[in-house]
């Protein structure tokens, strides 16, 4: 992601224009204009081993609030993202922009029951911090999930919503009709953008924490997400050596839906290696952002 460097003309409240060099993606906003229809999915495979002795030593001093491997993934993701900026790449109005920010939404339950209500919840990374990604997320979640669940507070998108619903339908129409205009020149309040969940630079869900198996989500035409995260069930899974001898390995599936204008195939591959290598390298998340660290040539 790019330094904080000042606006110029075509740059947005919340992305810096990039002006596309290759003909190919100048194109395909004007021939494919929705973000639905420029959707690549794509599967990882996640072997646990390392993750779980990873917690186990940062849970050792026995904090209040317990690491998991829903914080190491999602300082994983936040890590790529700053390595791979492309992953921060967004379209809007046909044109593409860099998000100026590093952030992540999720949807917190207030209790595993079907009526229970749910939040959401935003987390917006500082690379400049000297806190490494994997604190930043665990300071950012301890605090929300206080709110929701023992003081049950909504988050600012919920309490919005829950007033906009109340209003006649035409209303509604014409404040999202508002909305979207000013988001197409970019010019939507920057309060609106820091609470709304699809302006944010990826979307997570944990489906395995319900015990669910999916691999797909879809992106939303509103907003600005180019860059959705599925983070399956924990399971069992075989994994063989160059023997043919077989060894169950705790695991999960990764499913991540990307628009596939904000950069190509190779780049897309490179940075799953990047979110492979950091997840079976877990204490690499304890490095701040801005500090090198040695990455692998090949896997």
């Amino acid at each position: 992601m790019s330094n904080e460097r000042k606006r110029r003309f075509g740059d947005r409240n919340d992305g810096y224009r990039i002006k596309e060099s290759d003909p190919i993606h100048s194109f395909m906003p004007f021939m494919l204009p929705n973000r639905c229809d420029n959707e690549a999915v794509m599967s990882e495979l996640i072997e646990l081993t390392k993750i779980m002795e990873y917690v186990d030593k940062k849970n050792e001093s026995n904090p209040a609030f317990k690491y998991t491997m829903f914080h190491v993934i999602c300082a994983a993701i936040a890590r790529t993202i700053y390595m791979r900026p492309k992953m921060n790449y967004f379209y809007k109005n046909k044109r593409l922009y860099e998000r100026k920010f590093i952030s992540e939404t999720f949807i917190v339950k207030r209790q595993l029951a079907d009526n229970a209500g749910e939040t959401l919840a935003i987390v917006k990374f500082d690379p400049q911090s000297n806190m490494s990604p994997i604190e930043q997320i665990h300071t950012q979640l301890e605090k929300i999930v206080f709110s929701v669940r023992k003081e049950n507070k909504d988050d600012g998108a919920t309490d919005v919503m829950g007033i906009l619903t109340k209003l006649p339908k035409f209303i509604l129409n014409i404040f999202m009709g508002f909305i979207n205009f000013l988001d197409n020149r970019g010019h939507l309040f920057k309060d609106f953008v820091k609470i709304d969940p699809y302006h944010q630079s990826v979307f997570l869900s944990n489906t395995g924490s319900i015990k669910l198996t999916a691999e797909y989500h879809h992106l939303a035409n509103f907003g600005t997400n180019s860059f959705f995260v599925l983070i399956g069930e924990r399971h069992n899974h075989p994994y063989y050596d160059q023997d043919g001898n077989v060894e169950m390995r705790p695991a999960l599936n990764l499913g991540l839906t990307i628009d596939e204008r904000i950069a190509d195939g190779t780049y897309f591959a490179n940075t799953l290696k990047i979110i492979r290598q950091l997840i079976n390298n877990p204490e690499l998340l304890d490095i701040p952002f801005t500090a090198e660290i040695e990455m692998e040539k090949k896997q």
